[in-house]
């Protein structure tokens, strides 16, 4: 009887043993136990990239915010637009002289929406390009071209505020026996596309293109990251530089190898930084599982986040924007260097675009196969895309930011 009391307290005791505060698994569970359930998703509900992000309480409420915010950025682009006609930054008037090639010509591609005429995407992208050249104060960051491809009798009403300050181009008038009826959307984008990229060069020759969509709203270091890509080594090199892939893609749970690469590599760095934080004050036995603990713990941490918000952080300086390989979807923001923009135009003449099989499709597998051809995506994004109502698919009746 006493050997199996004595059994029983050397059990309770070792119990207690492996269950004190000193002990470094229970240190570790606790710590991902406050990290997990109570700081991250105390922060991160409300944070609409992050996996604690709480759809039922916050995304039609958000969704509502941002179609509110931007109607009142639409209605005073609209506004700014009417006005009295004043002196236009470089690169507005279209006045640039006939001999000089601009070192960067912006075009940007629009059609008439069915739906969501009253955001004024056109104007609104305009007003930012008009403020950015602005602040250029003379030293000329870019031509702007206009591009309309609205092929519809009602013409693209925006675009008719726009001509007496910008160079704009009409597809409709350069084409007009062209017939498209039998086109599907996806090749009739395409072909406008191609269309806006060879007029750019056909009317001004630029040393480098930059081609968005009339929904994507620059951010205010648009031109001096621009220049800061164009003179890396690598730019020369390459196909086309996508500025913008959607947000909710950005994760690092995601088959892009080089994700993966940059995801161990920041739990190796941070993880180390707290494995020497936590040795200053601890006396190690398991080195070997306590960097593998927290390099996993940082892992986790950072995905939950959002890789989204970590990339913010890349903004303090436009030498601090990363290039990665291109990533497939979306095309609403791209740099051109050189004349890459006439062999993009080729290489999209070359082929047939499809449901499944759109321009973006085709230009990321052609930078794939093409022999020495590359393609790079720049992170974070450079242009807000403010697009909740597309000029060329079905829109949803209440759009939402997911």
């Amino acid at each position: 009887m006493e050997m199996v009391e004595g059994d029983g307290r050397s059990a309770v005791s070792s119990v207690r043993r492996h269950l004190r505060w000193s002990n470094p698994v229970v240190q570790g569970l606790a710590l991902c136990l406050l990290t997990f359930a109570v700081v991250l998703p105390s922060f991160c509900h409300r944070l609409l990239y992050s996996y604690y992000f709480i759809k039922s309480l916050y995304l039609d409420s958000m969704s509502d915010q941002a179609l509110a915010e931007s109607y009142r950025r639409g209605q005073d682009a609209q506004r700014f637009w009417q006005g009295p006609d004043s002196d236009p930054p470089p690169g507005l008037s279209g006045s640039a002289g006939k001999n000089r090639r601009p070192e960067l010509l912006v075009i940007v591609v629009t059609a008439r929406r069915t739906e969501g005429r009253d955001y004024h995407y056109l104007l609104q992208v305009m007003q930012r390009l008009a403020f950015l050249l602005g602040v250029c104060r003379g030293r000329g960051c870019a031509e702007v071209l206009v591009c309309d491809v609205e092929s519809g009798p009602r013409g693209n009403e925006d675009v008719s505020l726009l001509e007496k300050r910008f160079r704009v181009v009409h597809s409709s008038r350069d084409n007009p026996g062209r017939v498209q009826a039998n086109i599907n959307t996806f090749e009739k984008e395409k072909r406008d596309y191609v269309y806006c990229l060879r007029k750019g060069w056909e009317q001004l020759e630029p040393m480098n293109v930059v081609v968005l969509e009339d929904d994507a709203l620059p951010r205010f270091d648009f031109f001096p990251v621009i220049y800061n890509l164009l003179s890396r080594d690598f730019s020369s090199r390459s196909l086309y530089v996508k500025l913008y892939h959607p947000e909710r893609l950005q994760r690092y749970w995601n088959p892009e190898p080089y994700r993966i690469l940059e995801w161990v590599g920041l739990g190796l760095v941070a993880g180390s930084i707290l494995l020497w934080l936590y040795s200053s004050r601890m006396q190690l036995s398991h080195y070997t599982l306590h960097m593998l603990f927290f390099t996993l713990y940082v892992m986790a941490a950072a995905e939950l986040l959002g890789r989204h918000y970590l990339l913010e952080a890349r903004r303090i300086s436009p030498q601090l924007y990363a290039i990665s390989p291109a990533t497939e979807c979306c095309t609403p923001a791209m740099l051109f260097p050189g004349n890459a923009s006439l062999r993009v135009a080729d290489y999209l003449d070359q082929e047939f675009c499809i449901k499944g099989r759109a321009k973006d499709t085709v230009l990321y597998q052609v930078a794939r196969s093409a022999r020495g051809e590359r393609a790079h995506s720049l992170e974070p994004n450079l242009i807000t895309h403010i697009g909740a109502f597309s000029s060329v698919r079905a829109n949803p009746t209440h759009p939402r930011l997911l």
